[in-house]
């Protein structure tokens, strides 16, 4: 559940100007997501979300543009931790299975983690598509995924 919503969290403040913790609990309310207020400012707090302005003048929730990959690595660990049921590959294409909603979180947060090997990540509901650049890499991103998942 954490994951899910963190995953809807982070699509909500990128196609919304969300300015306040009341309007995100909107947001995930229509998303069919509840949650208390300390709920959400823990999530904000364990997403790294910052305020920064907008050309109006105002303030809206955002990733901060300088997070260490230290810090990125963290997150990618937790969310394949609480999300991830299982990985498989083909060629160059690695499948990643999820608990349902889920998906978009851990793709994000791999995306995030900017692999050179990576071209990039699809993700539906509970499945992500990984393209990798070339079929040789795939044992090397395979052994990193394992590691995300402890």
């Amino acid at each position: 559940m954490k994951a899910r919503r963190h995953g809807l969290i982070l699509s909500i403040i990128k196609e919304q100007p969300i300015q306040t913790q009341e309007e995100l609990g909107e947001a995930l309310k229509a998303e069919g997501v509840e949650v208390t207020q300390a709920t959400l400012s823990r999530d904000i707090k364990e997403l790294g979300l910052i305020k920064v302005p907008t050309p109006n003048g105002e303030y809206r929730y955002s990733l901060p543009l300088d997070r260490n990959f230290s810090d990125l690595l963290k997150r990618a660990e937790r969310i394949f931790e609480h999300a991830v049921i299982s990985i498989d590959h083909t060629e160059n294409l690695i499948v990643i299975k999820t608990s349902s909603g889920t998906a978009h979180a851990v793709a994000a947060a791999l995306d995030d983690l900017d692999w050179k090997e990576v071209v990039g990540t699809i993700a539906g509901d509970d499945s992500i598509l990984v393209i990798v650049r070339k079929k040789q890499q795939v044992e090397q991103v395979l052994e990193r995924l394992y590691k995300l998942r402890r």
